[in-house]
């Protein structure tokens, strides 16, 4: 049973015991249900509707790296030769249009021992006010197109990390875990990269799972800095004594 599943029997119980004293008391729990029902999903480290992946259950010295809205030729091949340089692996949760168009950025992510998530089929911020239908078809349509490219992904992670009710049936008919983040720089898609290392490495706690972005920036200037806060975070995280475990070993809290 859901924690919505939950919350839901308990409002209906506090419901039907305030309207003893009085019928209007019992709109209260039914109002508050409503209102955190619809809350919900915009928190990616609430497992309400469904269990979400936000962060390892260890107090060890280990975070594991995510890297969303890829591939890209401007910075994929980038991102591996530096994770290849740290002997860092990643997960990369890729866009199923962007995975059609390269497809040989996902055989070098896969060649270089990461793991590829799915990050839906075109990124649609709205996806998850969708029909279930068209929430099946998206995340079918990206699975479709990475088995074909030899991947078959058991990770999932939505556009901006939002879920809703209907996710948990889809995620469970392609035997997919939805995964989030505890650690991130808030770098809108790495428009935003002055300072990504240090926003990251603030946040950083033993089991977190850490979202950067598979993205370059257009100006050259900030497409520069960004290269070079990747590269500062990297050697802070192995200066600091991290460890950096593979994303599918880390479970649901």
């Amino acid at each position: 049973m859901s924690q919505a599943e939950k919350t839901g029997m308990v409002a209906l119980l506090l419901a039907a015991l305030l309207a003893l004293i009085h019928v209007s008391l019992a709109l209260v729990p039914l109002l508050c249900f409503v209102l955190i029902s619809f809350a919900a999903p915009f928190f990616p480290r609430w497992s309400y509707y469904l269990p979400i992946i936000s962060r390892g259950h260890t107090n060890e010295q280990v975070v594991a790296l995510t890297f969303d809205d890829g591939p890209s030729p401007a910075s994929t091949p980038f991102i591996l030769d530096l994770l290849k340089r740290f002997n860092f692996k990643a997960t990369f949760f890729v866009v199923g249009k962007k995975a059609a168009q390269y497809p040989e950025l996902i055989t070098a992510i896969a060649a270089g021992g990461h793991t590829i998530g799915n990050h839906s089929w075109s990124h649609d911020n709205l996806l998850m006010l969708r029909s279930t239908k068209q929430l099946s078809e998206d995340i079918q349509k990206t699975q479709n197109i990475l088995q074909t490219a030899g991947v078959r992904p058991t990770l999932f992670r939505p556009p901006a990390g939002v879920s809703n009710p209907r996710l948990k049936t889809v995620l469970e008919a392609e035997n997919l875990r939805m995964v989030n983040f505890s650690c991130r720089a808030f770098d809108r898609g790495n428009k935003s990269v002055d300072g990504l290392a240090e926003r990251i490495l603030t946040c950083v706690r033993p089991g977190a799972i850490l979202l950067l972005h598979d993205i370059c920036p257009a100006i050259t200037r900030d497409a520069t800095c960004w290269k070079e806060e990747l590269q500062l975070l990297f050697s802070s995280l192995q200066r600091e004594g991290y460890d950096i475990a593979e994303l599918e070993k880390f479970t649901v809290v």
